[in-house]
């Protein structure tokens, strides 16, 4: 019999596993939740052009790996590729700018699709956590992003990461920059699709892996070289507050990211253990994206951290997250009285906040047990027919394996002392 697949390049989150990205989210997220940003929620499809101007139409996401369909109405739409284009656009909509409380704060939580050849650390559906600041223009925000993301990672016990720091410039010192650049590349050895990008975004093709471009751009002009005098004093604010805050970065004049849209400060989260796909975040400040997509002048700045690569990294050093037992206390009726009045418990129980569960379809003590031993349980309740003539249920520590008779009345509190 045949049976259906995840499609290639995507993959299902099952129990136990699941639980540690659900914890990931939780942790990433609780630093901006207690910084002053409001989650929001995009659809997960938008339509083809907010991508193509937003994200650059010279990328590779919107070239290569962009997912795009054709409604029966006509529209074309994608699939999101990235969360700040979708953000951005629902907060504009939204009129979120005009309500006078600048920036605007948000964070948001969600699967993103790329057509990628699959690899480990890459997918072609992948889970993010990302968090935008729209609307001002402050160098102390780009630090406070950074040092939110750093403590996320520190949360989890993660210590190999490594943050990439680099400014691109504006719109005043940057076409200079890019002139310089083009005319560089230009004398290079470069295929044919390469020396389409020069024309188009000459810094993209700084941030190309293969080793033989990598090789002719030992003598590129320097971005650095040519901020202007503004960029330099935004950009040594940014590394001050850093500094000051305790955050350890690394210049990197190489760092571009792989979007058209940064201004400014950009960086990268990086983790020596996770071989080739070695950024498990990053982001950076985008100050005329909201214009290229049709919006007022709002200069902001965003970060998405991929949940999935975070998973790899905990891996790799071998750090085991601190989760929580799915079941506290399981609960085992013996015969059909025992049965209604154990539910009656594991529903009291659950509504004084204690994860209880029960076993279902009526099965012997001895499966039962089996089953209450698979769930985690600190704290068995057994009862059958002679123990409900007596009042009480048998209550088990799992751990130490002592047990006593507990009147039934008092089950429910009991557990709820033990269990603090």
């Amino acid at each position: 019999m045949s049976t259906f697949q995840a499609p290639k390049g995507t993959y299902d989150l099952t129990p136990p596993r699941s639980a540690t990205f659900l914890a990931v989210r939780e942790v990433i997220s609780a630093p901006l939740r207690d910084s002053g940003y409001g989650y929001i929620e995009t659809p997960g499809f938008e339509n083809v052009e907010l991508f193509a101007r937003g994200v650059g139409e010279s990328t590779d996401i919107v070239t290569k790996e962009m997912y795009t369909l054709t409604t029966k109405g006509g529209d074309q739409l994608a699939l999101r590729p990235e969360g700040t284009a979708s953000v951005l656009r629902a907060a504009l909509e939204a009129n979120l700018h005009k309500a006078g409380n600048l920036p605007v704060k948000l964070w948001y939580s969600g699967s993103y699709y790329r057509y990628e050849r699959p690899q480990a650390g890459r997918y072609r559906h992948f889970s993010q956590v990302g968090a935008e600041a729209i609307g001002t223009e402050d160098p102390a925000l780009d630090a406070e992003l950074i040092i939110l993301a750093d403590q996320a990672y520190r949360s989890l016990g993660l210590r190999r990461f490594r943050i990439l720091l680099n400014s691109l410039g504006d719109k005043e010192c940057r076409p200079v920059y890019r002139e310089a650049l083009q005319t560089f590349l230009r004398d290079l050895d470069l295929d044919e699709e390469t020396r389409r990008r020069i024309e188009i975004n000459p810094l993209r093709v700084l941030d190309d892996k293969r080793a033989d471009v990598q090789k002719q751009l030992t003598d590129a002009p320097k971005l650095r070289d040519y901020l202007c005098d503004a960029c330099k004093a935004y950009h040594e604010e940014v590394r001050a507050l850093l500094t000051a805050a305790g955050v350890a970065f690394e210049d990197d004049e190489k760092l571009v990211r792989g979007l058209d849209y940064y201004t400014r400060t950009t960086f990268e989260f990086v983790h020596d253990g996770l071989g080739s796909q070695s950024a498990v975040g990053g982001g950076g400040r985008y100050d005329g994206l909201s214009e290229m997509i049709g919006g007022p002048e709002l200069p902001s700045v965003g970060w998405a951290l991929g949940v999935d690569r975070t998973v790899l990294a905990l891996e790799a050093e071998s750090v085991e997250l601190d989760l929580p037992a799915t079941t506290s206390v399981y609960a085992v009726p013996l015969g059909e009285e025992a049965r209604r009045v154990l539910f009656g418990v594991v529903t009291e129980l659950r509504r004084a906040g204690i994860a209880a569960d029960f076993a279902f379809g009526g099965r012997g003590l001895k499966g039962a047990m089996k089953s209450a031993n698979r769930s985690g349980a600190r704290y068995t309740l057994v009862a059958g027919e002679r123990d409900l003539a007596e009042g009480v249920v048998q209550l088990k520590d799992m751990e130490s394996g002592e047990q006593s008779a507990v009147p039934l009345a008092e089950a429910a509190a009991e557990l709820a002392k033990r269990l603090g």
